[in-house]
């Protein structure tokens, strides 16, 4: 792949030679799922705690700092407190990541044909195709994701304000499901793809252009020194993705805070004004937020949030960029 970065003052362009893109036809599919369970199996283990704390802050109905909720949790819970719910969030983990990736490689690469038949610029082009391919994968995703969120999300908050106790995922299931029907494990299912589809539209979106951005900073860097062809390393290029992935995760972060804070009251708590009895609305969900702590309760949890995104955003975009060339079906791919 060569991208060009004309720098005021030069009159030739510098030359990027990045290497090439591995699309959907390119990679050998089993490689690819069976490697990838496990690569982002060790993500998930390393990055679950923040997800854990974001959520009881999220929950709670008077504010606590971070390292107070933290503190909290270690000293009531001990660690395990913080991988409360794990196993029964890999289980869903490994067919929601398989039904995400597909639906985003299979949508990146029609859009990309599409968007090259049109004659839009190759940058616009990158925007568009990635911002359609992360719409359709967190659609998709959803559909198997949200009642594995319902189900973990109420073990992560066990032994904080959550009024029911469940003995692990398969109790919890089973008590969703007398209580409140199958609808009760697609409770905010609406608000998940509200929330989930535009923040990841964004994010890789923001991700294409972040790299552009930085692309563009090196070549006009490395023209100051009369080097008008560059050609990174991989160790380089998995570098500048990861900076790149980080600055679109801490966006995404931010703009969707107060959706997700609803969705996930909507999943982990109840009704409060008659008793627990009545199903939580959007409506109702706002309602009480604001008067638990104003329109800025609805951002308790945005630090954990934004460090677990951009983090995990981090190490999901190289882990994901190093299976792709690791399943590759030419074993040229790292050059």
């Amino acid at each position: 792949m060569r991208m060009t970065a004309a720098e005021e003052g030069h009159t030739t362009p510098v030359e990027i030679h990045l290497p090439a893109d591995i699309d959907w036809d390119m990679l050998d599919k089993s490689r690819f799922f069976f490697l990838g369970a496990a690569l982002f199996s060790g993500v998930s283990v390393a990055l679950y705690p923040a997800i854990v704390l974001k959520t009881r802050l999220q929950v709670r109905q008077t504010p606590l700092s971070c390292f107070g909720a933290a503190a909290s949790i270690l000293r009531q819970e001990g660690s395990h407190g913080f991988y409360r719910g794990f196993a029964t969030s890999l289980a869903g983990t490994i067919p929601a990541r398989a039904l995400y990736v597909t639906a985003l490689e299979v949508t990146k690469t029609a859009v990309g044909s599409a968007t090259s038949r049109l004659g839009m610029p190759d940058t616009a082009a990158a925007a568009a195709s990635n911002a359609a391919a992360g719409l359709s994968a967190a659609v998709a995703a959803q559909i198997v994701w949200t009642p594995i969120d319902v189900v973990s999300q109420r073990l992560m908050v066990q032994g904080s304000e959550a009024r029911s106790k469940y003995r692990g995922g398969i109790d919890a299931f089973r008590k969703i499901l007398h209580s409140d029907g199958f609808r009760g494990l697609y409770r905010g299912f609406g608000m998940s793809i509200f929330t989930y589809a535009p923040s990841n539209a964004v994010w890789w979106a923001s991700y294409t252009m972040s790299q552009r951005i930085i692309w563009d900073a090196i070549g006009y860097w490395s023209s100051r020194r009369d080097s008008f062809i560059l050609k990174p390393a991989y160790g380089t290029v998995a570098a500048v993705q990861g900076v790149s992935a980080a600055m679109a995760g801490g966006a995404a972060a931010l703009v969707t805070m107060p959706l997700d804070t609803v969705k996930t009251r909507m999943q982990v708590m109840d009704g409060g004004d008659d008793g627990g009895k009545r199903m939580m609305t959007i409506g109702r969900t706002v309602k009480n937020l604001v008067r638990e702590g104003g329109w800025l309760a609805c951002y308790r949890g945005l630090g954990p949030r934004w460090a677990s995104m951009s983090l995990s955003s981090t190490a999901m975009i190289t882990t994901y960029e190093f299976l792709k060339r690791l399943s590759a079906k030419s074993q040229g791919s790292f050059n």
